[in-house]
């Protein structure tokens, strides 16, 4: 059976991604550090639904020197999904070197190990931070990213750079995946759906950033997973014809940046009805100046997407809200 290494493997899409990648009968190398980052039994609550014969952990950092390499030498990977990295714009304000270490340092790892053992296809996660200052939405993928807003954002538009000058020097087929606000059942704890819903829950208050006027391009969780699943066979290729104009494909290497998003923004004042209305409870807001590296938008042009794979599903906010509340409320026992 083909064997996949997912790096991250114990953080919220990880999770998600490993279920279904052994579902669908490969064999799971998972890697992951079990940082302290958000709270610990989570992950390990994660990876003990994912313990098998068809699933290996490693507990380990992407950042580790050789650790990647002997893997890649041992299991010869078929596929690798690279989801590991420091997450959040506000952290990276005050930790930027773990930033530095695991994005940068961890991709290159990652990259080096490729080189000495290739996969048939790579795919790499970055982020809709990467559009950074842009203000013209939808995103789209071959529109210019120079303009980051934070160090979070700077280092996974970097690990782009970095994975396109692999994929040319070594004809290395990568996909990069720029994610839009990720939401679901066994979420980030750091995430705005997950505060607020424990909040709301135990009668607390939420801050509301720059007061209330933001919209997010959410995507729920399982049609992120459906997306890189399809997109598996969907293997960029040197000099091959762009599926449409506004196709990002490299014309000097295998290798294509792609939106994952909902292609429908929400505002974020609605978002918190949609908990309100899941929890039956209201919920008490602070309004709050925007914060420094935040974006008041994102939007996700997914036509690329939609070329390359067919139409993916698409949850309606309410309903992918609802969901994650009744697994908040099972796991929490409240």
């Amino acid at each position: 059976m083909p064997t996949a290494l997912v790096t991250g493997a114990a953080g919220f899409i990880g999770y998600h991604v490993c279920e279904q990648l052994i579902s669908n009968g490969y064999d799971v190398v998972g890697l992951d550090a079990m940082t302290d980052y958000y709270e610990v039994s989570l992950k390990e609550a994660r990876h003990a639904r994912l313990e098998s014969e068809k699933f290996t952990f490693i507990k380990g950092y992407v950042e580790e020197r050789d650790l990647l390499m002997g893997l890649f030498e041992t299991h010869k990977f078929d596929l690798v999904i690279h989801l590991a990295a420091q997450a959040g714009v506000r952290y990276s304000i005050d930790n930027p070197r773990s930033y530095l270490e695991s994005n940068i340092g961890g991709t290159f790892e990652l990259l080096e190990a490729a080189r000495a053992y290739p996969p048939r296809h790579m795919l790499l996660a970055s982020t809709s931070s990467a559009y950074g200052a842009n203000t013209v939405m939808p995103y789209v993928e071959n529109v210019r990213a120079d303009h980051q807003m934070s160090f979070y954002a700077a280092t996974k538009k970097a690990t782009e750079a970095m994975a396109h000058s692999y994929a040319h020097l070594y004809d290395l087929p990568i996909t990069m995946f720029r994610f839009f606000t990720v939401y679901g059942p066994w979420g980030r704890p750091d995430m705005a759906l997950f505060k607020f819903t424990k909040a709301i829950l135990e009668g607390g208050s939420i801050d509301v950033y720059n007061n209330g006027d933001m919209s997010r391009d959410f995507t729920y969780i399982g049609d992120l997973v459906s997306a890189l699943i399809r997109l598996i066979d969907v293997l960029p290729e040197r000099g091959s014809a762009p599926a449409g104009e506004t196709d990002s494909l490299s014309p000097v290497a295998p290798f294509r940046v792609l939106n994952i998003g909902n292609s429908s923004p929400t505002l974020l004042m609605d978002f918190i009805s949609a908990i309100e209305l899941a929890t039956e409870r209201k919920a008490t807001c602070n309004m709050m100046p925007m914060q420094a590296g935040d974006v008041p938008a994102t939007w996700a042009d997914a036509t690329l997407l939609t070329q390359l794979v067919g139409e993916i599903p698409h949850t309606k906010v309410p309903e992918g809200v609802a969901k994650f509340v009744n697994w908040y409320r099972d796991y929490y026992k409240c």
